[in-house]
C-alpha cells in the first residue's frame, strides 16, 4: 500500500463482486469556478510545495498524488476538507485551518479543496456506510506481508500514508480502505491486490486497521504569541557552522548547541505543528509567511531552520532569508523528526 489516503474500486467489479461499494455518479461533481480559481491561489501558497504544482505528488516528504483518479472518485468533498483543516497530526502533513494553526479559514479550506477537485475528470464512485466485517487478528498476518514495509508495522512508522492515523482513520470509511487495497494508486507504488488477496482478507486487514483507530483531539489549537529570544546564548562563541554550507546534521548542531555557541531555531512548519512539538526554545516562522519575519530576526547571528520534510519547508524559508540578505542560514540535514527521535530537546505548547 502507498499513497496518502487514497482507496477504491470500480462500479463493475463493485457489482459482479458483490462488493459493499456503491454505483458510479455519471459525472464527478463540478466545483464553483470562483471557488476553485480561489483555491488555486491557497493551494500554491501551502500545498504545492510537497504535493505539486498540479498535484502530481512526491515533490517532497513522499506527499501523495492528489489529482490520482482512484483517489479523487472516492474522496468526499468532506473527506477532502477535513483533511486539509486537521491535516495528519504527527506526520509532515500540517493542519491548515486557524482552528488548528494554520493560515486558512473556513472559506480557503473550502476553495482548497475545490480546486483539488478540478482534477477529477472520471465519475464520482459512491461508497457503501456499512461496516465491513473482518478478524483483525487474521488481518495482522496479511498486513505484516503485504504492507507493513510500506505503511510500518503499526501503521505509523513507514515512509507511506499512515494508515494508524488518528485523523485518517476517522475520515476513511471501511469501503475507501477495501477500495484502496483492492485497486491500489495506478501510476504510484501503490499497487492494487484484488486478484491477489480474497474479499475476506481484504476484510481482515480492514477489520486490523480499524482497531487501530483512536479518539481524535478536539478545540482549538493555541498559536505561538510574539517571537521572543531568537538567539539562545547570545553572549557564547560563534558556532563552527560554515558559510554556504545549506545543510548541517543534527549531531553537529547539537554540539554546538551543548557548547553554549550562540544562534537560533527557527521552525518553518505551520504553528499546528510547532504547538505539538517543537525543538526547545525555536521560533515559529512559518515558511509561507516568512518576510513578515524578517524584521525581527538578527543578520549578525547564525539561524537554524527546520521542518519535518526534511527540507522542503525549511529550506524555502532559507532561500527566503538568504535572499534578504542573510548569510548565516543553514537547514537542519535530517530534520525535526530525527532530532525529536535522537532525544535531543524539544517542548510542546506555544511557548518556545
Amino acid at each position: 500500500m502507498t499513497s496518502r489516503w487514497f482507496l477504491l474500486r470500480t462500479c463493475v467489479a463493485a457489482m459482479a463482486l458483490a462488493s459493499p461499494i456503491a454505483a458510479c455518479s455519471s459525472t464527478p461533481s463540478g466545483p464553483s469556478t470562483t471557488s476553485a480559481e480561489v483555491g488555486a491561489t491557497h493551494y500554491a501558497k501551502t500545498c504545492a510545495l510537497c504535493h505539486g504544482a498540479h498535484g502530481e505528488g512526491y515533490v517532497a516528504d513522499n506527499a501523495t498524488a492528489l489529482n490520482n483518479p482512484e483517489f479523487l472518485t472516492t474522496a468526499s468533498d468532506d473527506f477532502l476538507r477535513r483533511s486539509i483543516a486537521r491535516g495528519r497530526p504527527g506526520t509532515t502533513m500540517s493542519a491548515w485551518d486557524r482552528l488548528h494553526g494554520g493560515p486558512h479559514d473556513e472559506d480557503a479550506i473550502v476553495a482548497i479543496a475545490a480546486y483539488v477537485r478540478t482534477w477529477q475528470k472520471e465519475p464520482t464512485v459512491t461508497l457503501s456506510e456499512a461496516r465491513i466485517n473482518g478478524d483483525a487478528t487474521r488481518g495482522a498476518a496479511t498486513y505484516a506481508a503485504r504492507c507493513a514495509s510500506c505503511h510500518g508495522a503499526t501503521g505509523i512508522e513507514g515512509p507511506n500514508v499512515h494508515l494508524g492515523n488518528a485523523e485518517f482513520l476517522a475520515v476513511a470509511s471501511d469501503a475507501f480502505l477495501e477500495r484502496a487495497i483492492l485497486r491500489g494508486r495506478p501510476g504510484t507504488t501503490m499497487q492494487g491486490y484484488q486478484g491477489k488477496l480474497q474479499f475476506a482478507e481484504v476484510a481482515d486487514v480492514v477489520a486490523l486497521l480499524r482497531s487501530w483507530a483512536k479518539p481524535v483531539a478536539t478545540g482549538d489549537v493555541p498559536i505561538p504569541g510574539t517571537l521572543g529570544p531568537i538567539i539562545a546564548h547570545p553572549d557564547g562563541p560563534e558556532p563552527a557552522f560554515v558559510v554556504g554550507n545549506r545543510y548541517t546534521s543534527a549531531d553537529a548542531i547539537k554540539a554546538e548547541l551543548d557548547r553554549g555557541a550562540a544562534f537560533g531555531f527557527l521552525d518553518a512548519r505551520p504553528p499546528s505543528d510547532y504547538v505539538t512539538s517543537h525543538i526547545a526554545g525555536a521560533a515559529s516562522v512559518p515558511f509561507y509567511e516568512a518576510k513578515d519575519y524578517l524584521f525581527a530576526l538578527p543578520k549578525d547571528k547564525w539561524l537554524v531552520s527546520y521542518c519535518g520534510c526534511p527540507h522542503a519547508e525549511s529550506g524555502q524559508l532559507a532561500d527566503a532569508l538568504l535572499a534578504s540578505g542573510f548569510t548565516k542560514v543553514t537547514v537542519l540535514d535530517e530534520g525535526f523528526y530525527v532530532w525529536k527521535d535522537r532525544g535531543y530537546p524539544v517542548r510542546t505548547g506555544a511557548i518556545p
